[in-house]
């Protein structure tokens, strides 16, 4: 038997971003750079999770808010792209590659989870073809690299939770989020416009087509701010908006809900929105950015 841990390779690294960990971390350098830390220390963020030519500076906002000094666990919850999935999954790996330096996964945590019967486990195949939680792992090492001997993830694929079951991953997942060791990190691109998406909503009163996007992204970033669950959910079934990690993000709400009623105080707030391309007719199409951060008071 070996004792070789099971790792997850960096497998979108040398196309979603750069394989070479000295460009990776001179790259990340320069977009936290760019970014003010004024809501740190954050206890969860959201950010996207495309190739990080496109939202890589966006990212850098939520990243920078992160303070290493008290975070110690890092849960990332990200949304499944390539397979069904109606609850939530754990990884089967124990380590996760990064071109910076490896990240292990907390067992005990991920033993607890999994006494819940709540979770499904994930093939590492399916673990590697998702993009969602990989997209922050970079990200993640180099915002806590100051204490990365300290440092384990908890990575959870999201399915496609009914209101109940966002209610209850919530429920379950607020304990962790009322310890300021935590952090949460919540996975998602807002809206997905144009054809190839099956989705072209148009409010003409906003002026060209990105401006109608911006509203929209905007509307919906104003609800996450309010940090009511059902608002969100009430919000996505009037305008459909695609934001692909809306369940993660009704998780982290739903969980806030639970926190709020021993009458924890926290908000919410948005510190930077982008889009992929400007829209400007129907043959166009465009991902929006936003990154955010969760502050306990």
């Amino acid at each position: 038997m070996s004792n070789r841990a099971v790792s997850r390779e960096a497998s979108h690294a040398g196309s979603w971003y750069t394989a070479s960990g000295s460009q990776l971390n001179t790259q990340l350098e320069g977009w936290l750079s760019q970014a003010q830390s004024t809501v740190s220390p954050a206890r969860a963020i959201i950010a996207p999770h495309a190739g990080y030519s496109y939202c890589g500076a966006c990212a850098a906002h939520a990243y920078k808010q992160i303070d290493p000094s008290v975070t110690r666990r890092v849960f990332i919850l990200g949304p499944s792209h390539h397979v069904p999935l109606s609850r939530c999954a754990l990884s089967s790996a124990e380590v996760y590659k990064t071109p910076l330096y490896d990240l292990r996964i907390d067992q005990k945590v991920y033993a607890d989870l999994w006494k819940t019967g709540m979770f499904e486990r994930m093939s590492l195949q399916t673990d590697e073809d998702e993009h969602s939680i990989e997209m922050h792992l970079p990200y993640t090492a180099k915002a806590m690299e100051s204490h990365k001997d300290e440092l384990s993830i908890v990575p959870v694929l999201v399915g496609a939770l009914s209101e109940s079951k966002e209610q209850d991953y919530g429920k379950l997942l607020s304990r962790y989020l009322a310890d300021p060791s935590n952090l949460f990190i919540i996975s998602s691109d807002f809206c997905h416009w144009g054809q190839r998406f099956r989705y072209t909503y148009y409010d003409e009163a906003q002026g060209e087509i990105h401006r109608s996007i911006e509203h929209l992204d905007k509307m919906g970033m104003g609800i996450i701010e309010t940090l009511d669950p059902m608002s969100f959910t009430n919000y996505l079934k009037k305008y459909h908006n695609t934001i692909c990690g809306r369940h993660p993000i009704g998780v982290l709400l739903n969980a806030v809900s639970e926190l709020r009623k021993s009458g924890t105080e926290m908000n919410f707030s948005f510190l930077n929105y982008a889009q992929s391309s400007q829209c400007r007719n129907w043959q166009d199409s465009s991902v929006s950015y936003a990154a955010g951060a969760l502050v306990v008071h």
